[in-house]
């Protein structure tokens, strides 16, 4: 059966990374001459280098945990990094939503900061144990080196949403201005238009009285005298005794009698004076050509 000492090197070969205090052991174990009174010493000291192999042990299983958490440390920084660039894409993002992502960087910012006090202090407690090599020690600095590279890819990203929020900012402004501008210019339209329609209406008022004659001097429409010419509209007549329409519209006109007589001047072929039930009817057939030489209508009746 192979000796203790024998064990122990067989272990160290196994282990390099524990073979400098397994040297040690050796040597305190051949130091007490391998009696069998000795064996309380040799159990105390297994003991101890067991105790440090476990914490070295637990050392590096926390360090691998790290690795794992830089590995998606890295994933969560691609996804803010593909939210960010669809933000600076669609300027009409909600606030709250921007509130979100602020947020969530902020979180990993914090995340990163807590992961590196955690190397620093992995690192600090490793390099007193056994585990400690050359080839751990630069691992140890590559995950330093990829977690630096994180928390500026997260400045970055603080910068870019920045930079989105600003020009969402000035966009804002800019439509905004756009849509008071398009508030003025519909109203001053409206307006235009209104104005346009009242003067629309305006041209279009046509003002007829049918009357008999003593109705018409009474009114002062038209006014006649001994060997006078009969003068028609006078700058003084009663415009109240006239009823308004609209050119547009006005066709035809029931004169209730048989007699007709107009005294304004409408162009001929723009109407004509017809009988019905026994009383005259006027018809407008040219609205237009009826009115172009004056917007009144005086017609005699009885």
């Amino acid at each position: 059966m192979a000796s203790l000492s024998e064990k122990l090197l067989n272990f160290a070969a196994m282990k390099p990374g524990i073979a400098i205090s397994t040297a040690m052991l050796l040597l305190l174990l051949q130091s007490c001459g391998g009696s069998v009174g000795d064996d309380a010493a040799k159990q105390s000291l297994m003991d101890a280098s067991r105790q440090e192999l476990a914490t070295a042990i637990e050392e590096r299983d926390h360090l691998l945990a790290l690795v794992k958490d830089i590995a998606s440390g890295m994933e969560e920084i691609k996804r803010l990094e593909n939210v960010v660039a669809i933000n600076g894409r669609q300027p009409d993002i909600d606030t709250a939503g921007n509130k979100r992502l602020k947020a969530d960087i902020a979180a990993v910012c914090a995340t990163l900061r807590r992961r590196r006090e955690r190397l620093a202090e992995l690192e600090n407690n490793l390099s007193k144990s056994m585990l400690y090599t050359d080839e751990l020690k630069d691992a140890i600095e590559a995950f330093r080196l990829q977690n630096d590279a994180q928390c500026r890819e997260i400045e970055r990203l603080n910068r870019v949403l920045a930079d989105a929020e600003e020009r969402i900012g000035s966009l804002s402004i800019a439509v905004d201005s756009l849509n008071t501008t398009v508030e003025a210019v519909s109203r001053d339209l409206d307006s235009a238009n209104a104005e346009a329609s009242r003067l629309a209406d305006e041209l279009n008022t046509c003002y007829y009285v049918a009357a008999t004659k003593d109705e018409l001097k009474e009114h002062r429409v038209i006014e006649t005298g001994f060997l006078r010419k009969a003068k028609l509209l006078p700058g003084d007549f009663d415009r109240g005794f006239f009823s308004a329409s609209d050119k547009r519209l006005l066709r035809e006109l029931p004169l209730r009698n048989r007699k007709a007589r107009i005294h304004t001047n409408h162009p001929a072929g723009s109407y004509r004076i017809t009988d019905h039930d026994g009383c005259k009817v006027l018809i407008i057939t040219d609205p237009a050509l009826f009115w172009s030489l004056t917007n009144y209508l005086v017609i005699e009746i009885g």
